[in-house]
């Protein structure tokens, strides 16, 4: 399996971005569909976005479209999720999973990091 260890979030006022990153090891990610999903304190975890293993293809859920943009860079083993226009109902703790294909649903992916938290103030 892939071990996936995600950096970058933090407190920011609503209105800000912030990019968060996912590291991968163990494995190369480039046969690998990426994700993002997010959970808040109460809250099922929820799909953010994905995108395909050579990165042709992304999927946004709709709260998100248009503010959040995933990427991934192969030859670094790296994911990325540019967040903007950030709301406080973005406020959870992200997670980046690996999985074998696109998908939305949590149980697609097999790989998951600790997750990194974003924090939105109004």
């Amino acid at each position: 399996q892939v071990q996936l260890v995600e950096s970058g979030g933090g407190l920011v006022q609503a209105g800000g971005s912030l990019r968060l990153s996912c590291a991968a090891s163990g494995r190369t990610i480039n046969s690998y569909a990426m994700g993002w999903f997010r959970q808040a304190p109460g809250k099922e975890r929820e799909f953010v976005a994905v995108i395909s293993w050579g990165g042709y293809t992304t999927y946004y859920a709709d709260s998100v479209k248009g503010r959040f943009t995933i990427s991934r860079d192969n030859a670094k083993n790296m994911v990325y999720l540019q967040i903007n226009s950030l709301k406080p109902e973005d406020t959870a703790l992200y997670y980046c999973a690996a999985g074998q294909r696109m998908g939305t649903v949590a149980a697609g992916f097999g790989s998951w990091g600790q997750g990194t938290q974003v924090t939105v103030s109004s």
